[in-house]
């Protein structure tokens, strides 16, 4: 009696059935070098389990946004030796949920009910575009709404008298500057925290599950970071803007005041080219109030390596 397990066989034909992948996309990653040459018995290449589950991993890794460059040096890495579990435990760890919030599920006819009942499909495609709303296949006018809180504020706004225009209007400008404020973030974090683990080649397994650790504890400061420096924004501009409507002149809160700079004739000009004459004082002001911020976390980042390093020491 034979106890050998059965080996399965795959013609390409097959392996593509199986795996997903064209006959064309298996044959361009044996190329690749990303899987391993077919057996050859007699006139007819053989695929095994192996090959399919190469592919599967190929697969996986795509979804989670790594190049073909970037999958052949972690296959190459576990090819000799070194897991990929760290690696795709870091990876969960960043593609995981950034907000506690969790989607819900909408009707076209709650929507408009919260939205004054007066439909708007133009307001609701704009949404859908600037992904508020998602539509969900097969179920009609039924959206998910990813973020609540979001919604919920556009509808508050909306009953206080603000046009569904200027709300998706100012949520289109909001994003770019926190899109900014994100990728600054990031810039500096990778240049300061991450760099080390970022090398040629993948990191261990330790030191990918100590990265990934590090995303937990760092993955908050960013926000809070922005809920400070918006709340102390806030409070400066209401304060100012409320004065200049009430006529009570000129504020006596020291952050306030109003200083003259000299700046570049050139300056002035690159500046008024952008945004007009009329707008140069604001830009200038927004330009100096983006930099304090970057500033900001510059050092909430380098106050938490050194605390580190402190600790660290033996």
């Amino acid at each position: 009696m034979n106890d050998e397990p059965v080996r399965v066989a795959y013609r390409i034909e097959d392996l593509s059935h199986h795996s997903g992948a064209t006959v064309r996309t298996i044959r361009a990653y044996q190329d690749r070098g990303l899987l391993p040459r077919p057996e050859r018995r007699g006139r007819a290449n053989v695929y095994a389990d192996a090959h399919l589950a190469r592919l599967r991993q190929i697969a996986d890794l795509l979804d989670r946004g790594y190049t073909l460059a970037s999958i052949k040096e972690l296959l190459e890495a576990w090819d000799a030796g070194r897991g990929l579990g760290g690696i795709l435990g870091l990876v969960a760890e960043v593609d995981g949920p950034w907000t506690d919030e969790e989607a819900v599920r909408m009707s076209r006819a709650e929507l408009d009910e919260r939205f004054g009942g007066s439909p708007d499909d133009a307001a609701v495609a704009e949404a859908v575009e600037l992904g508020v709303l998602e539509r969900v296949p097969g179920e009609g006018e039924v959206y998910l709404v990813p973020s609540p809180q979001e919604l919920a504020v556009a509808v508050e706004l909306y009953a206080a008298g603000v046009p569904l225009s200027a709300i998706s209007g100012h949520l289109r400008e909001l994003r770019g500057k926190v899109e900014h404020i994100a990728a600054r973030f990031l810039e500096f974090t990778t240049e300061h925290v991450f760099a080390r683990y970022l090398g040629e080649h993948p990191p261990s397994d330790a030191e990918a599950a100590e990265a990934a650790s590090l995303v937990r504890r760092l993955r908050p400061l960013a926000q809070q970071t922005v809920d400070a420096e918006l709340a102390r924004a806030m409070r400066l501009f209401a304060t100012r803007h409320l004065r200049e409507r009430l006529g009570a002149g000129p504020s006596q809160v020291a952050t306030d005041e109003t200083r003259s700079v000299q700046l570049p004739v050139a300056t002035m000009r690159a500046v008024e080219t952008l945004v007009g004459s009329g707008q140069v004082a604001a830009f200038v002001a927004a330009s100096v109030e983006r930099e304090v911020q970057a500033r900001t976390l510059d050092h909430l980042t380098s106050n938490y390596n050194n605390h580190n390093a402190v600790g660290e020491t033996p």
